[in-house]
């Protein structure tokens, strides 16, 4: 079978050079030209687990509050907040800013009702009459007492030193968007029971068409709109400390990350290798033959991914660079293979040399293909789409620089009339010699510092955590990073949290109890508040304010509205308000407060009542709808975690949350659900720690058994196997030990380990196994294959290092472990292959006595 398929390579490709080269640039240049179409991605959807349960409360609920997004501007002016100068600036950049296309409002202290400067009576709250800081004589001392003090707004509109304040800028909501995500979602959910037939399969395909092309459009609507408002903030800056936040801008800001990284490290990678295969190989078809390959294999890929519409994201960007660390590996084996039998063989022609070099490589390069597949093939089962995509992309990408460097190489060197000889000597050899030597005279030295290695790389990996602070993705000078920091520290907090709590069944009161004569007529403050109906439109989202809430004030009482319900809700929020991870609070709880502020206290049931029934539409959508479903009957209480809390441990938090409502607070289990991008995000940390961790030693049992057959020795593939087991230890212990979190950008480094320590391995045992024959010498053996297909995992290891270096130069953090990560990857597999692998080999001697 391997003989009638290398004849028809021999004939398709060795024979016929010119039309093998011809036919691989029409097809990459059939790529490149879709080049313009490739696509990255940042969106939300890349932080959560697919299929997860929990994804789905969030959708319901986002749509029973109709969240929306926004972005928030921090403003602190170098005048006192409350001066003429600071508050016409604030009006300026308000105006401005709800001029930007997309923009439905902008709330600001400016515009939200002040109820205790001075103090207003129930009746104009119900009334509608309400003041604000725009308003003529409105004490701007007490306006800012307020502000710093109020149970609605303190950490929220205004930091605590009165210096700071918050532009919320609401963002229209796409309905367009949530009906083809809601479609698409119901044909999924049917799909998945089973209930579509043929027609239905080719709609559901519709759908998903129609829902991708939609988002890439709204996305690119976003960073349209982030880079407006960041045009219009840009004048400002000299006057006042201004920073931009928010969801929106920081996917934007990912994407510009990575473009960035993407086109300054990929050009200064190049250069690196360029440079270095100029000084280990000293001919220029040496450097320009992997070098064309790798460039022309990454315009394939990039091609075929814009082609098929498979879109890049923050992941996955790491795609190009291991695309160009398995395509340059494959060239350098076959380069110094080459040029290893074109010394040996000095009677050898050109077309002899290519064939017997295509002959021997073919495969060792097949099997470290398609061992690197098995490593990549664990991401595929992460159940997070980006994740899996890129397991998918670097499966396909690992195909692809096999045959595209098992064509173009061969092809070119075929298209010589002479062996292509080194004029000097090759100094490497040397060097790898140096590293048998070693193996030859501290073995005992190499068994004992493996042992210790694997015994500190064992405790370093029980101390891998998935808790991971987003911010530390930022560089400290970055406006992300600043944004976040004064977010925290002086707005109330960053992540969003939603405890959701049910109504007891057999408490709720009767349908309208307190009568229908509290009358709910509109009033005209609504021409003095934001259009949208309330302070953001997706405040709450952030545990703030919104308008994200799911239809009018409730028309009939609820258990909420009374004392106890009220007393219930307050034990829950003042106990999320004790957290040290916690910022902003707000519920129906904060409501109660401003009640009895306004009544000097000892408010009961009708009253309750009554402020549930006779609000404005306006004061109910700033107070009561983004806390309170008629519909579901339930009470959500909106938290913002501090990102940048040092404790901050998702999984734990979320577990005492729950355990303290249930067991301290008395609430019954099913009444109690938590959601928002804290709870998913955790979901998704947890899921990678269950489905990577654990299937790397499914991984390696795969790997064993590809060993198995391709050696056809159980002892050997055991002692292959154990560099790499080693290699991959080090590096996530490793990380364990530095407090490197294992998240999702780092999670793809144990792929990459796997990948590289297996290509080493198989490429010397199958070169000692080609060796040992000759003497049966083990030793002998292993000198030989140190300072042959040693020089390559030299080379390749050197390179990469070396290469890959400069990444920590960058300023997003991902990008920088990535770098640093692969470099030490490499260089743990280079030393368990010239070090580990043969010692064990002379000491279990696998292939029978010398």
């Amino acid at each position: 079978m391997m003989q009638s398929v290398y004849a028809f390579y021999r004939k398709l490709v060795l024979s016929q050079p010119w039309l093998s080269l011809l036919f691989v640039l029409l097809v990459v240049g059939f790529f490149a030209s879709k080049l313009p179409q490739l696509k990255l991605d940042a969106s939300a959807d890349s932080l959560v687990l697919e299929g997860d349960q929990a994804l789905e409360y969030y959708r319901e609920v986002s749509n029973r509050y109709s969240t929306q997004e926004f972005l928030l501007v921090t403003y602190r002016p170098q005048e006192p907040l409350m001066s003429d100068a600071a508050l016409e600036r604030l009006a300026d950049i308000r105006d401005k800013l709800a001029a930007v296309d997309n923009v439905s409002g902008v709330t600001t202290i400016l515009d939200v009702p002040l109820l205790d400067s001075p103090r207003v009576s129930l009746s104009q709250v119900t009334g509608g009459e309400l003041p604000t800081l725009s308003s003529d004589q409105v004490d701007r001392d007490e306006a800012l007492e307020e502000f710093t003090h109020s149970p609605l707004y303190k950490n929220l509109l205004t930091s605590a030193d009165g210096q700071t304040t918050g532009l919320q800028v609401n963002i229209a909501r796409d309905e367009l968007y949530q009906r083809l995500l809601a479609k698409r979602e119901s044909l999924r959910e049917q799909a998945a029971a089973g209930e579509l037939d043929e027609q239905g399969e080719r709609e559901l395909e519709r759908a998903e068409a129609a829902f991708d092309a939609h988002a890439q459009v709204a996305a690119e609507r976003m960073q349209t709109l982030v880079s407006s408002v960041r045009d219009v903030l840009e004048p400002y800056r000299d006057e006042a400390t201004v920073f931009l936040g928010g969801v929106p801008m920081i996917a934007s800001d990912m994407i510009r990350f990575v473009k960035s990284d993407l086109r300054s490290f990929g050009l200064g990678i190049l250069a690196f290798i360029v440079l270095l295969l100029a000084v280990i190989f000293r001919h220029p078809l040496w450097v320009v033959l992997p070098l064309a390959t790798c460039l022309l294999n990454a315009t394939f890929m990039l091609g075929l991914l814009a082609f098929l519409d498979w879109r890049m994201t923050v992941i996955s960007s790491n795609f190009v660079a291991l695309l160009l660390i398995i395509t340059l590996s494959i060239c350098i084996h076959l380069v110094v293979r080459y040029r290893e039998l074109a010394d040996k063989r000095r009677d050898d022609g050109q077309d002899a040399l290519v064939d017997a070099t295509v002959k021997q490589m073919f495969k060792p390069c097949l099997y470290t293909g398609l061992t690197t597949l098995v490593a990549f093939a664990s991401l595929v089962i992460s159940g997070i789409r980006p994740v899996i995509d890129f397991g998918w992309m670097m499966t396909v990408g690992v195909i692809s620089a096999f045959v595209l460097t098992f064509v173009l190489v061969p092809a070119v060197l075929s298209l010589f009339k002479t062996p292509i000889r080194a004029a000097d000597k090759d100094n490497s050899t040397a060097l790898t010699m140096r590293f048998a030597a070693v193996t030859e005279h501290f073995g005992g030295a190499i068994l004992t510092v493996a042992g210790l290695m694997l015994v500190l790389s064992v405790y370093g990996a029980t101390q891998l955590k998935v808790e991971n602070r987003f911010i530390d993705y930022f560089h400290e000078d970055t406006e992300i990073y600043q944004g976040m920091e004064t977010i925290d520290a002086e707005l109330g907090g960053t992540i969003p949290l939603d405890v959701i709590i049910d109504a007891p069944a057999a408490q709720v009161a009767d349908e309208g109890a307190f009568g229908d004569d509290f009358g709910t007529e509109d009033s005209a403050f609504a021409d003095d508040f934001a259009d949208d109906g309330g302070f953001g439109d997706d405040f709450a989202d952030e545990g703030g304010f919104g308008d994200d809430f799911g239809g009018a004030a409730a028309s009939e009482s609820s258990y909420w509205f009374t004392v106890d319900g009220m007393r219930r809700i307050s034990e829950v929020h003042d106990y999320l308000d004790s957290l040290e991870e916690t910022g902003k609070v707000l519920s129906l709880a904060t409501l109660y407060d401003l009640v009895n502020m306004i009544m000097g206290g000892g408010v009961d049931d009708l009253q309750l009542a009554l402020v549930q029934r006779s609000l404005p539409e306006d004061v109910s959508g700033l107070l009561i709808d983004p806390y309170f479903s008629a519909v579901a009957n339930e009470a959500r209480i909106t938290v913002r975690v501090m990102e940048t809390s040092r404790t901050l441990e998702r999984n734990e938090l979320l577990k005492e949350v729950r355990r303290h409502l249930t067991e301290e607070l008395g609430f019954e289990p099913e009444r109690v659900h938590l959601t928002g991008m804290l709870v998913l995000y955790n979901n998704m940390l947890q899921s990678l720690f269950q489905s990577q961790i654990l299937t790397l030693s499914a991984v390696f049992v795969a790997i064993l058994f590809m060993f198995i057959i391709l050696f056809r020795s159980l002892s050997l593939a055991l002692i292959a196997l154990a560099p790499n087991i080693l290699a991959a230890g080090a590096v996530l212990g490793g990380m364990g030990l530095m407090g490197i979190p294992l998240d999702i950008m780092t999670i793809t480094i144990a792929a990459i380990t796997v990948g590289i320590g297996v290509d080493h391995a198989i490429h010397y045992v199958h070169r000692f196994k080609t060796e040992f024959p000759q003497d049966r010498d083990y030793l002998a053996s292993i000198y030989r294959c140190h300072g042959s297909i040693g020089k390559a995992m030299y080379y390749t290891a050197v390179i990469i290092i070396f290469g890959f270096s400069i990444l920590a130069l960058s300023n997003f953090t991902p990008s920088i472990y990535f770098g640093l990560l692969t470099g030490a990857a490499m260089f743990a597999a280079l030393l368990g292959s010239l070090l580990l692998l043969p010692r064990l080999l002379m000491l279990f001697k696998p292939l029978g006595k010398a």
